[in-house]
């Protein structure tokens, strides 16, 4: 087959939607498949074109047998509600180009977040007759309303007219969890339409690895101690202010160490909330090279989840099925009947707690910390339950096996078009 992918995120980007679209692209290819990405200028997270793209409309590259098509954006590092208009507007413009005048796809698998692109990706898709799978990775604008980042009315109908367009315009929508179905049915988006896929992880390049001579815990002199980590985006919907108020009620204890990974300015953030609560215990971090990701993970006694109360049901991180396949105990900072909350639960590798409540996840770590055994009983569970659901290998038979069947739905419909023709 010949697959475009038209992702706004996309390999060097180190969180998000990024790297499984990356893992997806190249899992196609190595199945002998010919994949084509249109994508965005890297600028995630910091919202600022990496330096070796920047000055550039255009930029073809090729990595592990993928096509990667570039095209040029507005970002600005602090964005406000037109910067953010411009962005989307200028993918949406910029991308079609390389999208229609590359080669032709049998099938096009379009990713959302951006729900803007929905249009190029349904144009190309109906200009080359080829079938269109939506894939949601958030439902827009809903969420972007919940937390209070789309306010404005007359933007909110807009993409409320995008988001009907997109649903009626793909020709499957794969949802990663279950409140996304829900949410779908709700709006009249028929069953049939909707493939639940959950996002996946490599359990072979995340895995359960020794806590002793760990070149992580080694390289930040954290050897002997009870690590908490945090480890991805640093924004609105996390409210990550609460981890920071939990360490500080636990800094009289030595051994318990907080670590948070995350991007420059969201962490620029956190220090002044650690010198505000006297949290010392806290250590601050960059993102890691992808390559050290396991041994970054397997530093952790506790890896944590966070989300604030405002957070939409269906909202489910991509970070729960790598914290699950490292093997750890898990610690979720949220909503009581969310997507997440759910996930977390059926793994039974977890502990589920309020969000923005520093007193009771504090409560929770410390209790941890004095059951070792549980620690690694929860961790135990994690991994088998990551092994079992979010496998790899088991997403792209899903991904494939669902490309195939729109393909043979396709020549079906040409053929009986054909023989009325006759």
């Amino acid at each position: 087959m010949r697959i475009l992918i038209y992702s706004y995120n996309y390999y060097p980007e180190p969180i998000g939607i990024a790297p499984l679209m990356t893992e997806l692209a190249e899992g196609l290819v190595k199945r002998g498949h010919q994949v084509r990405v249109v994508t965005a200028m890297p600028n995630y997270p910091e919202r600022q074109i990496y330096q070796e793209y920047r000055g550039k409309w255009f930029v073809t590259e090729y990595k592990n047998g993928v096509e990667i098509q570039r095209s040029y954006v507005w970002t600005r590092p602090q964005p406000n509600l037109l910067d953010r208009v411009l962005l989307d507007a200028s993918f949406v413009v910029s991308s079609f180009i390389p999208a229609l005048f590359g080669w032709r796809p049998d099938i096009i698998l379009s990713t959302s977040p951006s729900l803007p692109v929905c249009v190029p990706a349904a144009l190309v898709g109906w200009l080359r007759a080829c079938p269109v799978i939506l894939n949601l990775q958030d439902i827009l604008p809903e969420a972007a309303v919940h937390v209070g980042l789309l306010k404005n009315k007359l933007l909110i109908q807009v993409f409320k007219a995008l988001e009907k367009f997109a649903y009626r315009s793909a020709s499957k929508i794969s949802v990663i969890a279950d409140g996304f179905v829900e949410n779908l049915l709700s709006k009249g988006v028929k069953a049939k339409k909707i493939v639940q896929i959950p996002n996946w992880v490599d359990v072979n390049f995340i895995r359960p690895l020794p806590k002793e001579n760990n070149p992580f815990r080694a390289a930040h002199n954290l050897d002997g101690k009870f690590i908490v980590q945090y480890s991805g985006n640093i924004a609105l919907t996390q409210g990550l202010e609460s981890v920071i108020k939990a360490a500080s009620l636990l800094r009289h204890i030595p051994d318990i160490a907080f670590v948070i990974v995350g991007e420059p300015k969201g962490l620029q953030r956190l220090q002044k909330e650690c010198l505000a609560c006297g949290a010392d215990n806290v250590l601050l971090l960059p993102f890691q090279p992808r390559k050290d990701l396991p041994q970054m993970l397997a530093a952790a006694d506790v890896g944590l989840v966070v989300q604030k109360k405002n957070v939409v049901s269906f909202n489910m991180p991509s970070k729960i099925q790598v914290l699950l396949a490292s093997g750890r105990a898990l610690v979720a900072s949220v909503p009581d009947n969310g997507t997440a909350a759910r996930a977390i639960r059926q793994s039974g590798g977890g502990i589920i707690v309020s969000p923005e409540d520093p007193q009771s996840l504090a409560m929770a770590i410390l209790n941890l910390y004095q059951n070792p055994e549980k620690v690694k009983t929860l961790g135990y569970k994690s991994r088998q339950y990551a092994v079992e659901h979010y496998a790899f290998e088991q997403a792209l038979n899903q991904y494939e096996n669902l490309c195939y069947s729109l393909i043979a739905d396709r020549e079906i419909k040409s053929a009986i078009v054909r023989k009325q023709e006759v």
